[in-house]
């Protein structure tokens, strides 16, 4: 949930005023950010204006490389070879 930091930091919120958005305690934040469920990270999206894969990995990362034919996968950092027809 590193994304969720860098989220935070970019809309200029704290982990402090993105808990009270969420209606928690901070110390509840921390908790439900190190093992979230579907529902708190939808709740997570919804609470940032952002699409739910936006916590998992930035626009850059899931935009098409220039050759225009793979993308580079968030999780591993490989090349994700699309074969254009």
């Amino acid at each position: 949930m590193d994304n969720i930091e860098a989220l935070l930091k970019e809309k200029g919120l704290t982990k402090t005023a993105f808990s009270e958005l969420l209606g928690i305690k901070k110390q509840n934040l921390n908790g439900l950010m190190k093992n979230p469920t579907l529902e708190t990270i939808k709740k997570f999206a919804s609470v940032l204006g952002v699409e739910t894969w936006q916590l998992f990995a930035s626009p850059e990362e899931v935009q098409p490389k220039k050759d225009g034919a793979s993308l580079t996968c968030p999780h591993c950092g490989k090349n994700i070879n699309i074969k254009v027809e």
